[in-house]
């Protein structure tokens, strides 16, 4: 067989990225080992198919090949034809194989970025009642992996190089062919050794071991948003781990824990509701009663004479900040009629008067002036 990509392929040395993939294509469907009852000749040409596609698909890679061949194009960055390749090929895009997104399962392979991407991170913030309904700004604190200083989060101590992996030869990647209740499979995954690099360092740095990367407590501004609710999720972009020698980083996500509300007060989504207490007196006769609001400001409503224990007033707006939208929700007072108690002797007669005008029946007194009574009747 030949050993020149192109040939491989049938096409000229300047055939378009187009052309290259309908050349593939076809002889693939003709040499694929189901295709030929397993045929090791046919499987020997599938791999060799694959190997070639895999080289002049990429455009870095074809460059490489064309200008030092075969051994230019293994160390020009992570090759081979995984199982998603071979989808995109056949059926135009990983999602469109009939057998669903991620193939057959059987490990297909992931890019060098993927392998050198950092980890997604969290971290618990707590906040008070009212910094959640008003936002506040805050500093976040994370302990996350950090691009190395001392190396530049290269990996290298001093000005040393890296070498091509003798494992997967610089590629990044190793391929197998598996044979499967379906056929045999071309199957790509992270080379062990380099964990997907395609290079190991020659002199690691002492202080990331390598990795061009460390372990610290990192601190972030955040800007909390008005009307934000227990449980409710920030995304701090590229701030959770850094990749791996330079690579992605991961995402911080900051999760909040609001404490408990103050006295009399209670959150339904974006409603407010405050239980204020109300005299006796002023319930049955009218009159104003003031509270403290949450943004510390004193507000002065009209209480309607006859009110019962339990009548809500609403205003409108007053309540939460909308989290996503415009405006405000409601604030509900809840007026909750004071009983009193711990009454005064002349409190009390003049309660005991009210209640023989109304025809009320109440308890007996005992105490100073119920004895009083008893003795003069």
């Amino acid at each position: 067989m030949s050993t020149d990509y192109y040939d491989i392929l049938g096409v000229s040395r300047t055939a378009s990225a187009e052309e290259i993939k309908k050349a593939y294509r076809k002889l693939a469907r003709e040499y694929h080992p189901d295709a030929n009852n397993g045929s090791p000749e046919a499987e020997a040409k599938f791999k060799q198919l694959a190997e070639a596609y895999g080289v002049l698909s990429d455009a870095d890679r074809r460059r490489h090949y064309d200008m030092f061949g075969a051994q230019g194009a293994r160390g020009a960055g992570p090759g081979g034809l995984g199982i998603d390749d071979i989808f995109d090929a056949f059926f135009g895009g990983r999602s469109s194989s009939p057998f669903g997104r991620g193939g057959f399962g059987a490990g297909g392979g992931s890019s060098r970025a993927e392998n050198f991407a950092g980890s997604d991170c969290e971290v618990e913030v707590p906040l008070t009642f009212v910094e959640a309904i008003f936002g506040t700004e805050t500093m976040v604190e994370a302990r996350v992996k950090v691009p190395c200083e001392v190396c530049e989060a290269t990996g290298s101590a001093g000005n040393t190089d890296s070498k091509a992996c003798g494992t997967c030869q610089g590629r990044g990647e190793v391929q197998q062919v598996r044979r499967t209740m379906l056929g045999s499979m071309l199957t790509s995954h992270a080379c062990p050794d380099c964990g997907g690099a395609g290079s190991v360092i020659v002199d690691p740095c002492e202080s990331c071991r390598g990795e061009g990367r460390r372990t610290e407590l990192a601190e972030f501004p955040v800007r909390v948003p008005a009307g934000i609710d227990n449980g409710n999720q920030l995304l701090l972009a590229r701030k959770g781990d850094a990749g791996i020698r330079g690579g992605k980083g991961g995402d911080l996500y900051v999760r909040f824990e609001v404490e408990n509300p103050p006295e009399g007060w209670q959150r339904d989504g974006n409603t407010l509701y405050y239980t204020l207490s109300v005299p006796m007196t002023t319930a049955a006769l009218g009159g104003k009663v003031s509270f403290v609001g949450l943004d510390e400001e004193t507000t002065e409503i009209d209480i309607e004479p006859g009110t019962p224990s339990g009548a809500l007033r609403k205003f409108r707006g007053k309540g939460v900040p909308r989290l996503r939208g415009s405006g405000r929700g409601d604030l509900v007072i809840v007026q909750s009629v004071e009983t009193p108690c711990d009454l005064e002797s002349e409190q009390e007669e003049l309660l005991r008067q009210l209640a023989e005008l109304r025809g009320e029946d109440v308890a007996t007194s005992t105490g100073m002036m119920g004895r009083i009574k008893r003795a003069l009747r």
